[in-house]
């Protein structure tokens, strides 16, 4: 029972863990990367999505050209080095190219997430993106999610026929000349060693990416809410042989648009449904620490090791 007892009671204070020991915070340290929500609609519904996106969910609707705006000249203004576009898949947005060109004449390196199926792959939305590629090269940068080496994991989770679509895709941005990176995930139990999964991948498409590098070949830990995880407190630093500074939220923020609400910022992207990690209307205002009272923070950020920044 005592133990039922303090299962309830984790992450439930912000200061205090369930045994009572101060919990960890992390403190800004300044702004790296923005991240936008272009709203959490998305062409296909994965079996393990932590924002739940899919063909329905408009939870989180999507963001425009003139919301985005006075969030980048405010993130410039505090020092950022990019924006990062994540959904939803963030080419059902009409106005995400326009955010990014924004973005990239800024003078800011620009981030995309994206499965690379066929809302990337329309004429319109290919045309734009070479003319991206040609005036800011390097500084546009695509991350595609492909949850595992072998089509049959990947299609379990994205659904049939969802390797070969993403292939296609991935190749085109391959073959043109962009910037590149992948995510994977560990969601089979699957260590760093899953690196040489993707290496054979990597090697059969003919990528040319590197699956030993952590900036091209992203494997990020799971967060199912249904598994235990410890808390965080301010004492675990030197155990974990960490820095609260290494921490995303250390250097990131993340803005959402709810349904029929004004943008707010987030304290990170893992987040976006939980009001009590809102911070504000703008940037200035989300500038104070944040406290760990979340599991993702600690399976995610702080045990797992991630972050979905790629200058973190």
């Amino acid at each position: 029972m005592a133990e039922r007892v303090a299962s309830l009671l984790k992450f439930a204070d912000p200061d205090r863990t369930a045994d009572g020991s101060a919990r960890a915070s992390i403190p800004f340290v300044g702004l790296r990367t923005l991240w936008i929500n272009t709203g959490t609609l998305c062409n296909i519904e994965c079996a393990h999505c932590y924002i739940e996106s899919s063909p329905s969910n408009d939870r989180l609707a999507h963001f425009t050209l003139a919301e985005f705006l006075p969030f980048l000249a405010e993130a410039k203004a505090m020092g950022a080095s990019e924006i990062g576009f994540t959904g939803g898949e963030p080419f059902l947005n009409k106005d995400l190219l326009a955010m990014a060109g924004e973005a990239l004449d800024a003078g800011l390196d620009v981030l995309i997430l994206t499965n690379a199926m066929r809302p990337m792959m329309r004429p319109r939305t290919q045309a734009t993106l070479l003319e991206l590629l040609r005036a800011h090269g390097r500084r546009l940068k695509l991350r595609v999610s492909i949850d595992h080496y072998t089509e049959e994991r990947h299609d379990a989770e994205r659904g049939a026929q969802g390797f070969a679509e993403t292939l296609k895709g991935f190749l085109w941005l391959i073959d043109n000349g962009f910037c590149v990176s992948v995510a994977g995930r560990k969601l089979w139990d699957e260590t760093e060693a899953a690196r040489e999964g993707y290496r054979s991948l990597f090697r059969r498409l003919g990528a040319g990416l590197n699956a030993d590098d952590p900036a091209e070949l992203v494997l990020f830990p799971e967060m199912d809410a249904a598994k235990d995880t410890p808390e965080i407190t301010a004492a675990c630093w030197g155990i974990l042989n960490k820095t609260p500074e290494s921490v995303m939220c250390a250097t990131s923020r993340m803005v959402v648009k709810r349904r029929s609400a004004d943008p707010t910022v987030l304290a990170c992207t893992l987040i976006p449904y939980d009001e009590s990690f809102e911070m504000g209307a703008n940037l200035a205002a989300a500038t104070h620490a944040v406290k760990l009272n979340h599991p993702h923070c600690s399976r995610f950020c702080v045990l797992g090791g991630a972050s979905c920044s790629p200058s973190a």
